[in-house]
């Protein structure tokens, strides 16, 4: 680090867990840019003075993660095509002094859908659980993708319904649809071709009580945003009905490519970030 050392960063609350530090670090290195990434955690009531501070001390840009992705849009100055679409933000760009916001999470989720999968969401049924900052991203980008059908569930039956009727302005070719728990989700899937987990329900099994991973196809998959622990309760259930399934590593890699590129203008070695994720987690 020197005096013209730039700055990137992580604001979220909690962020001590965050592996994006070790991956944006060692990606910098690798294409041996002077930049350096820095977690801070910012709690909800300091956001605002948060942002104002990144902004004046010329930090390059950051990474947002829960619980600001939909709080920090009132403090930028724009907002990219895919973070209005998505109405919510988990990449900002300090572009000559405007702070810009990007959603880099849905287009991940598609990457790594499409490589880790090998499967194409076009005409898809999927079953998706959450109404988050997270579940706005991946409803945004698959509808931008041309999934066929969404079902969504949420344990805020009144959340999920304002997400829908927001997005379905957004997309109005997209067939969106709110199940009332877990229950009338469990009846969707013997017609879905993935069961989406976008909360960190993933992370305990007594929060997926009633939901029967044996109603889905054979052929169907089970993607789990959470990572940590790597196979998640509901990871360790789809592999037991012999169903494919992966956790949120390479969703993690792939929106932080399309960070690191926006911030840099810079393509990271292929591979590289995910790579150091896998090894972060054994």
């Amino acid at each position: 680090m020197n005096g013209t050392t730039k700055i990137l960063a992580i604001i979220g609350h909690p962020v001590r867990h965050s592996l994006s530090p070790v991956m944006h670090n060692s990606a910098l290195q690798a294409c041996g840019l002077n930049y350096v990434y820095v977690p801070f955690d910012v709690a909800p009531e300091g956001l605002g003075a948060a942002v104002s501070g990144l902004k004046a001390l010329g930090v390059a840009g950051f990474n947002v993660t829960i619980p600001h992705k939909t709080h920090i849009m009132q403090y930028l100055d724009g907002l990219d095509a895919s973070a209005d679409a998505a109405g919510a933000v988990n990449t900002v760009n300090n572009d000559g002094g405007r702070l810009v916001g990007y959603n880099t999470d849905g287009d991940g989720l598609i990457r790594s859908i499409a490589n880790e999968f090998e499967f194409d969401v076009r005409g898809a049924t999927i079953a998706l659980i959450g109404a988050g900052g997270a579940a706005r991203g991946a409803i945004a980008a698959l509808c931008r993708a041309g999934t066929g059908k969404i079902i969504i569930s949420n344990r805020s039956h009144e959340k999920a319904s304002l997400l829908v009727s927001e997005m379905a302005l957004r997309f109005p070719g997209s067939e969106l649809s709110v199940v009332s728990g877990f229950k009338e989700l469990e009846g969707c899937l013997a017609d879905s071709d993935l069961l989406l987990n976008t909360t960190s329900l993933g992370m305990g099994r007594d929060c997926l009580p009633f939901l029967w991973l044996s109603r889905l196809p054979r052929t169907a998959r089970v993607y789990d945003m959470v990572y940590a622990p790597r196979v998640t309760p509901l990871l360790k259930e789809a592999a037991g009905l012999g169903l494919k399934g992966v956790n949120g590593l390479g969703m993690l890699a792939a929106q932080g490519e399309l960070a690191f590129t926006i911030w840099t203008g810079v393509t990271p070695p292929s591979g590289l970030m995910k790579s150091v994720l896998d090894g972060s987690c054994d």
